[in-house]
């Protein structure tokens, strides 16, 4: 079965074929550095990094693109608002998005450009939309006409007429209000470049454009990005790049949003979750299982007892895994996963239906643990750990080795609750089983599991 993926452009699911046989690129709008990112930002680069792993595993060679956007004018309030420079502002954020990724095990992209790094790309393509009669200069910036792209608004499905575009502080000089700006004209005091028409900085659009060309070509398979993105930003590429003469993106694939009561998840309604907060919280793999776990088009509305769940359910299956490994030593991950699992993911990637078979493995697995039937155990183990790699969830990958909540911590921890459980094994040792009860029921308290295996006991934190 070939990889079918929803396409927003088609509103219908399409099997995927690529542009060159055997590769796919993949452009990602990445962050906007003015702050540090919530678990919702993070979500859209995790989801994107479940697809260029199901991709590699399909035998794909992956190019993906990831930009980061340093300059725009939320960016510049921020300089306006702290006081500290706007380069500084982005590089600290740019920073807090690359840990967040990482804590969450996202793989690093081909490229991450970032938007201050591309200003003669920039410059290049609005010469040629200039030249071919979609933009023009006016007051030191430089706009694109709606009305010279026939299909402008297509991927969003909005009527030009009804059309409110979003506009900016200075956007003076237009033709028409439904026009928007590539390149904005300098103001005192901010960051500029120089280009034919004057100093000025880049609009938001026009650096997607300009940055998806140089690194994926004049076309490429598929371009991504949250809901919210759909307009203007992918609108506004779209127009940009097919009337300088790209084909551009094959296919549209959108993520949804981390909701709070409903609402999008954002800096400006002041209801984020800080990853950096969150991975104190919570063990980065359990946050990395919540938020992959749901279809990549589906809302998930956060909360406490949401990632309760989460947890708990991510802990049977690494229960099983350690107690497996306890039973039977190390076991690779199969060469192949399931059929089951295959057909799920490459049905639009359908993470909740392959989680699905991952669960029914554990539980196959434990039945097997139950009976001492190694072997069934052994085949178990080696298909769970070939799913959740391809999921990036494997507990046994180097990646998680120590990432417990408090990462740092967890070494001193167990370090700590070994001395104790040396006492409790005395105690049980010489026979005095109250004591030995009294040291498991204070741990329990102190909300630490024991379990007794044939390897000696184990702990583990209780999830209830």
């Amino acid at each position: 079965m070939s990889i079918r993926l929803y396409d927003t452009s088609t509103r219908q699911v399409r099997d995927f074929v690529p542009l060159v046989p055997g590769c796919v690129s993949i452009y990602l709008c990445g962050a906007t550095v003015q702050s540090a990112p919530h678990i919702g930002h993070i979500r859209s680069g995790l989801n994107f990094d479940v697809m260029q792993r199901w991709f590699a595993y399909r035998g794909y060679t992956v190019t993906f693109a990831r930009n980061v956007t340093d300059i725009d004018d939320k960016i510049i309030a921020k300089e306006r608002e702290l006081g500290t420079p706007w380069w500084q502002i982005a590089y600290e954020n740019e920073r807090a998005f690359n840990d967040g990724y990482d804590a969450l095990g996202c793989l690093p992209p081909t490229v991450e450009p970032r938007a201050t790094g591309h200003i003669p790309e920039m410059i290049e393509m609005m010469q040629g939309l200039i030249e071919k009669g979609h933009a023009y200069a006016a007051d030191g910036n430089v706009y694109f006409d709606v009305k010279s792209y026939p299909d402008y608004l297509a991927l969003s499905n909005q009527k030009l007429d009804d059309l409110r575009q979003p506009e900016g502080e200075g956007e003076t000089g237009k033709r028409d209000q439904r026009d928007f700006a590539m390149w904005k004209a300098a103001k005192p005091g901010e960051p500029s470049w120089e280009t034919p028409w004057g100093r000025g900085r880049p609009g938001w659009h026009l650096e997607c454009s300009a940055m998806a060309h140089k690194y994926l070509g004049p076309a490429f398979d598929i371009h991504g990005g949250g809901l919210d993105l759909i307009f203007p930003h992918h609108e506004n590429e779209i127009a940009q790049s097919k009337a300088y003469g790209d084909g551009f993106a094959n296919f549209w694939a959108h993520n949804a949003w981390v909701t709070m009561a409903g609402e999008k998840m954002s800096k400006s309604l002041g209801n984020s979750v800080l990853v950096s907060e969150m991975v104190r919280r919570w063990r980065p793999i359990v946050l990395r299982y919540y938020l992959a776990a749901p279809h990549y088009r589906s809302m998930i509305e956060y909360s406490e007892e949401s990632l309760r769940e989460a947890e708990a359910a991510f802990g049977r299956i690494e229960g099983f895994v350690q107690r497996a490994v306890e039973r039977c030593g190390s076991v690779d991950a199969a060469p192949e996963v399931p059929p089951a699992f295959a057909e799920a993911m490459d049905d639009d990637f359908g993470v909740p239906q392959a989680l699905a078979v991952v669960h029914t493995a554990v539980r196959q697995g434990n039945s097997a643990l139950n009976a001492d039937d190694k072997e069934s155990v052994v085949a178990r183990l080696a298909e769970v750990r070939a799913m959740l790699g391809v999921l990036g969830l494997d507990p046994l990958d180097p990646h998680w080795a120590g990432a417990e909540r408090g990462d740092d911590l967890h070494g001193v921890v167990d370090s700590l609750v070994r001395l104790v459980l040396d006492q409790r094994q005395a105690a049980r040792e010489r026979k005095d089983f109250a004591t030995a009860d009294a040291i498991r029921d204070q741990l329990g308290l102190a909300g630490l599991a024991i379990e007794d295996t044939p390897s000696g006991p184990r702990w583990t934190i209780n999830s209830q």
